[in-house]
């Protein structure tokens, strides 16, 4: 792995789990569901018009369309569209420690649904970094935590899971920043016809939030997506999923400094404990890809 893509993952990482702070500050302005479904549509719009811009185009392959398809339905708007919810009744925090599982579940999920063979470095990192979970989960229902938000939080890491699992190289073919924006698309017109189902559209534009909106759209949206692509493409899906290690530390290091979510000591051990744990499964599955 050479330093570039090293700078790639650091960076997506870092990315990713900050996007559980700003849409813990958006939801406090806006419902949760409209304003994804808002936020898609304009990050859609400005993908495509990137990718028009760099000579992209939207015919893509029957392959790449599924992945389109799938990813944005589970993605955006299951995966995204639930956490968004979540996160009106939990902190950033927890919402991300659950989200930052999704290695250990696809992991899980391809031995148990799948029949792939698991190893016994893998299957001693899912069984810490659940262990891990079970730790901060205790500590948090001690402290009230709403069970409901985080049911929804763990449907959108299965439904995250099971994309990946299902959608493998999507970025095989070229037209990454066109997947990117179209993908988009899918998430805006699901979630604003269950925004028309399920909420009232009651906005509060205030500074903060149009801030946060604005960060959501251009760096956890179109930024660490096409990042994501490309560094599948430079080094492989494999290799790629090992930095999804250091999204437990960047999610609560990064609530705690700009929402000021107090930590337990059991969130601390938890947070090291799942962190081994992805880590674990993930080298597991380097070390039986061949070379």
């Amino acid at each position: 792995m050479d330093i570039r893509a090293i700078g790639m993952g650091l960076l997506f990482a870092f990315i990713w789990s900050s996007a559980f702070t700003s849409a813990r500050i958006i939801v406090a302005d806006a419902p949760p569901l409209a304003i994804s479904s808002i936020r898609f549509a304009i990050a859609g719009v400005i993908g495509v018009l990137i990718a028009r811009a760099l000579g992209q185009t939207w015919h893509l392959t029957r392959a790449q369309w599924r992945a389109t398809l799938i990813f944005g339905l589970c993605q955006n708007a299951l995966y995204l569209g639930l956490n968004f919810t979540a996160m009106t009744t939990i902190e950033a925090s927890l919402a991300s420690i659950i989200a930052s599982t999704m290695p250990l579940i696809v992991a899980f999920l391809g031995w148990a649904a799948m029949g792939e063979r698991l190893s016994p470095l893998a299957a001693i990192g899912l069984v810490v970094g659940f262990a891990g979970v079970v730790l901060i989960m205790g500590g948090r229902m001690d402290q009230g935590v709403d069970l409901f938000g985080v049911l929804l939080c763990v449907i959108g890491a299965l439904a995250l899971a099971v994309a990946t699992l299902t959608v493998r190289n999507a970025s095989a073919g070229g037209n990454v920043m066109m997947i990117v924006g179209l993908q988009m698309f899918v998430g805006a017109i699901v979630l604003f016809f269950a925004s028309l189902i399920f909420e009232t559209w009651e906005f509060n534009w205030t500074p903060r939030m149009l801030t946060a909106l604005t960060y959501t759209i251009f760096a956890p949206g179109l930024l660490a997506t096409w990042i994501w692509f490309a560094l599948v493409a430079r080094i492989g899906a494999v290799k790629a999923a090992t930095f999804h290690f250091l999204n437990p530390f960047f999610g609560v290091a990064i609530a705690a400094l700009i929402l000021g979510e107090r930590l337990a000591a059991t969130d601390i051990v938890g947070v090291v404990i799942i962190a081994a744990g992805i880590l674990a499964v993930q080298l597991s599955k380097q070390s039986h890809t061949p070379k």
